[in-house]
């Protein structure tokens, strides 16, 4: 790997430690999906992960120009044929300009972004996917108005201290994506959630 490389890679701890867990669960319900839009890559450690653990996909990152070198590093040292270029997109300001995209992932988003962004991503989400195609989201979340943990609690007040959305419920959710259908909800570690979402198919 060459310094440039190196120099560009930012890490991050929490990706580090969720990613096998998360892969875990994507192989199966991904399985049968072609091309996934991954909404808010940060640093690019789970699309260079996820990508050379799915091989039969093709893995579409995207997130703020800023970050795009960190994610082109990652895929670089991983040797991902199956990786396209980064692509900028913050919800509310890029339009969903993604063409074959019959799968949707996105980790520690929704409580990063406030409410009326998330209300937006589940919307457009729901709009854009096709009839059978899966979203899986990964995060905290509330579950019938209670956080699962003390330690969710905690963080959720340091999050909107720090004038960020906070973490979301997932009745809040659901009732902002009437396209979609929670299959599952998946308990993993560290008080996160896997949530697997699919497109209702049209009557």
């Amino acid at each position: 790997m060459d310094k440039h490389t190196l120099a560009a890679q930012r890490f991050s701890q929490a990706c580090e430690n969720n990613k096998a867990p998360i892969l875990q669960q994507l192989k199966s319900r991904l399985a049968n999906s072609k091309a996934v839009l991954e909404i808010g890559s940060g640093t690019g450690q789970h699309a260079a992960y996820f990508a050379k653990g799915l091989p039969h996909v093709i893995w579409q990152p995207t997130d703020v120009e800023d970050n795009h070198p960190s994610i082109e590093a990652w895929v670089k040292a991983a040797g991902c044929p199956n990786v396209a270029p980064p692509m900028p997109f913050f919800i509310g300001l890029h339009p969903w300009s993604f063409e074959n995209i019959d799968a949707v992932f996105s980790a520690n988003t929704a409580h990063i972004m406030q409410a009326n962004e998330v209300q937006l991503m589940m919307e457009l989400i729901g709009q854009q996917l096709p009839d059978g195609g899966i979203f899986c989201q990964y995060g905290p979340f509330c579950v019938a108005g209670e956080f699962t943990s003390a330690s969710n609690a905690d963080f959720d007040q340091s999050l909107r201290q720090r004038g960020l959305g906070g973490i979301r419920d997932i009745d809040e959710l659901i009732s902002w994506a009437p396209q979609l259908q929670l299959c599952e909800t998946i308990s993993m570690p560290a008080n996160n959630l896997l949530l697997v979402w699919s497109k209702a198919t049209a009557e």
